[in-house]
């Protein structure tokens, strides 16, 4: 295992900057995930970490030792990809082994390591066949052994899952999870999908761009993003925007949308009496923390029109129009409207965020900093 430090880490391609002067630490053991999406610069972080690419400028530690110049042979670090490249001609075992015997392991641990990463895995029943016979879930699973059985310091896994069905993605994940668990090794993930990333990392960071948007637990980057593009790429259904004008009305902090005024988060106040709101601020709100009412009330309003119902079973996704912008609500699974029957809908105010409209930097969200920092969860429950 080994703790890694990217420091000022920079890779151009030509003219194209991939990756753009990130830097984090990653703790011995830990789980990270490289989220993000196409070609914003995770997957040449991740080989620049292998040393299959080479760093344009900045540096690489492992356990505080620089390796920038040291071979991807000799930095002990195992891979996996989304293709898996068995061995055909060798079974399940003697494709585990086969790293453990180029290294020149002996024969009794050569067997004791593949039977342990067989029972971790639950392949030990697979462990006579040939690649041929498997499955596409179980060549992944005797992938990810193969890269394992040699105890790396680092383990990099490339979108290793992607290409499998949603029933294998699940398993394999909790497979992952369980890896990480009995073997403690120092894990880095690259995906697209957030929620391979939230549910197997211990800390995610989200790249867009070649740039670092934020580092933070799962926890925190969804209850707290540290900017607009955070909030939308995490969550699924993704954060409402709406675009508002900050203004004081009869002594109140308020916010105004064209004609609808909202309520400004509470958390936001102490900001607001400082003058540290701007004019022009976005408004994001999880499509969880909108309550939809048939009439207008003290709480409900804001005034919206159906678009699209999309029953999902366990819950209901309905679209609306609030004048021009489209937001989404996730209801019971019971609900049911036409298409432009009119709602008028609530927003959980604890739950609401604001962000910069020009620089789209988070303003202000201590409400779930305070919770956690008074020992709760950070579950806000709705006002």
């Amino acid at each position: 295992m080994a703790s890694i430090t990217l420091e000022k880490l920079w890779k151009k391609y030509g003219d194209v900057e991939a990756v753009r002067g990130i830097s984090v630490d990653i703790v011995d053991g830990e789980f990270m995930s490289l989220l993000g999406p196409s070609g914003c610069g995770k997957s040449s972080t991740m080989r620049m970490i292998a040393g299959l690419e080479e760093i344009t400028s900045g540096n690489i530690y492992f356990d505080g030792e620089l390796i920038n110049k040291v071979r991807p042979r000799d930095r002990n670090v195992a891979m996996a990809f989304e293709t898996y490249a068995l061995y055909p001609t060798l079974n399940v075992y003697e494709n585990l082994a086969f790293p453990l015997r180029a290294a020149r392991w002996s024969n009794a641990d050569v067997d004791k390591r593949v039977q342990e990463i067989a029972g971790i895995l639950e392949i030990t029943d697979l462990l006579d066949r040939m690649p041929a016979h498997l499955s596409g879930g179980q060549q992944q699973l005797v992938g990810l052994a193969r890269a394992l059985t040699r105890a790396p310091r680092v383990f990099l896994m490339d979108e290793p899952i992607s290409h499998l069905d949603t029933r294998q993605r699940g398993r394999m994940r909790a497979y992952l999870k369980r890896l990480h668990i009995e073997l403690g090794h120092t894990m880095i993930y690259v995906t697209h999908d957030q929620e391979e990333a939230m549910a197997l990392a211990d800390r995610v960071a989200v790249m867009d761009q070649g740039l670092i948007r934020q580092v933070g637990t799962p926890d925190e980057i969804f209850h707290n993003p540290a900017d607009r593009f955070v909030a939308g790429f995490i969550g699924e259904p993704p954060m409402n925007f709406l675009e508002c004008e900050y203004s004081q009305e009869e002594g109140r902090h308020v916010l105004r949308h064209n004609s609808i005024t909202i309520e400004m988060p509470p958390h936001s106040e102490s900001w607001a009496q400082r003058g540290a709101i701007p004019q022009h601020v976005t408004l994001g709100i999880r499509p969880f923390y909108i309550d939809t009412g048939l009439e207008k009330s003290v709480r409900h309003t804001i005034p919206a029109e159906v678009f699209v119902v999309e029953p999902l079973g366990d819950m209901t996704v309905v679209s609306v129009n609030v004048l021009e912008t489209r937001l989404q609500i996730v209801t019971e699974p019971d609900f049911r409207a036409q298409r432009k029957q009119s709602l008028w809908l609530a927003f959980d105010p604890a739950r609401t965020l604001l962000f910069d409209a020009e620089t789209g930097k988070a303003l202000a969200n201590q409400a779930w900093n305070q919770e956690r920092a008074a020992g709760g969860t950070g579950d806000i429950k709705a006002s």
